[in-house]
């Protein structure tokens, strides 16, 4: 190399270091911070809803500040949306460090929190706390078209895919079979996400999945438009007598439309909760929390996808039955939603 190249070579990588340094210190000038939410499977609704909320905490340096148009984040936050195998995954995530937030299912928050249900054999995981319930997710019964399979009953002896272990659907899907009086060894379960009952569907390798998620669902919505699937009602006074007994379970319909060809549909939902540790600092879940609620980011909401439509502030605090973050519940007071 000549002594000309050399030269100039050292001085690209000086010119690259002296930017990196001053990039550095700009960076390190304004403050950033990172956050991780645990969501779901990219066909799932968490995933979708979890990358919407990120966006409207977010506020990394350089977004410009609220009131004159900018970012309404947390100042020097950049949160995103991480795929998991959903709310039990998610619960355990939160509770071992593995991110910060997460979403998870309002029955297997508090299920995990009270050491009952799945988590009755263990010890009950207590250092999770809640920001604030989002919205009601539907569960779908989904059904290939030509098995055969027009209620929840009709399920016997048919591939079923249940979800994964760690999935908050597998419980659901449990609850219901055995409401209906149908146990594991009556179906050929199948433990498969979401993305692997669509490729399984398809295949023609399932009769049926269960999934928990608000409407519209990727997953289900591929299908539908292929016309292979439909959806299979959850009603009657099998679903009345479920719902009296464990006490989280509501009433609900996808309505006509949310997905191609398929009628309204009666089914049950439980809620969809937002959860942080409770080492999360005070300062942070509060601002995190204004973030979410304030009026300005109101159309991130709107926009980012249908279950956002959902998403309010006069039902942060429904079926929270887990303590909410001390962060969390200083907000609620000062706008007058929570007592003292």
């Amino acid at each position: 190399m000549s002594f000309v190249r050399a030269r100039k070579l050292a001085f690209l990588l000086l010119a690259v270091t002296v930017a990196t340094i001053v990039m550095l210190g700009v960076v390190g000038a304004q403050g950033i911070a990172f956050l991780r939410i645990g969501t779901g499977s990219a066909a799932g609704t968490y995933y979708p809803i979890g990358t919407l909320i990120a966006s409207v905490i977010s506020s990394p340096p350089g977004s410009g500040r609220c009131e004159s148009g900018g970012s309404c984040g947390v100042p020097g936050l950049v949160a995103t949306a991480v795929t998991t195998h959903g709310s039990v995954d998610n619960i355990n995530g939160v509770s071992k460090g593995i991110f910060e937030t997460a979403l998870a299912q309002s029955d297997i928050v508090a299920a995990a929190y009270n050491g009952t249900g799945i988590y009755a054999k263990q010890k009950p995981i207590q250092n999770i706390r809640v920001i604030a319930n989002l919205y009601p997710e539907d569960i779908h019964l989904v059904v290939r078209k030509g098995a055969g399979i027009k209620s929840v009953a009709d399920l016997k002896g048919k591939r079923v895919s249940i979800d994964g272990e760690r999935s908050g659907t597998r419980v659901n899907a449990i609850e219901i079979l055995n409401a209906y009086g149908l146990r594991l060894k009556d179906i050929k379960a199948v433990m498969a996400n979401p993305n692997k009952a669509v490729s399984m569907m398809l295949g023609g390798e399932l009769d049926a999945f269960f999934l928990v998620a608000g409407y519209p669902v990727t997953a289900v919505t591929e299908l539908a438009d292929l016309d292979i699937v439909d959806l299979v009602p959850i009603d009657g006074k099998v679903a009345e007598k479920l719902i009296e007994k464990t006490g989280y379970y509501t009433r609900s319909r996808i309505p006509e439309g949310a997905y191609k060809d398929i009628d309204v549909t009666p089914t049950l939902a439980v809620n969809t909760q937002w959860i942080v540790s409770e080492n999360s600092t005070d300062e942070l879940v509060y601002e995190l929390t204004k973030a979410l609620w304030n009026p300005k980011n109101r159309h991130l909401l709107d926009s980012g996808h249908v279950k956002g439509l959902l998403i309010h502030i006069e039902t942060a605090l429904k079926g929270v039955t887990v303590p909410l973050h001390p962060g969390a519940a200083l907000y609620y007071k000062q706008i007058g939603l929570l007592d003292d």
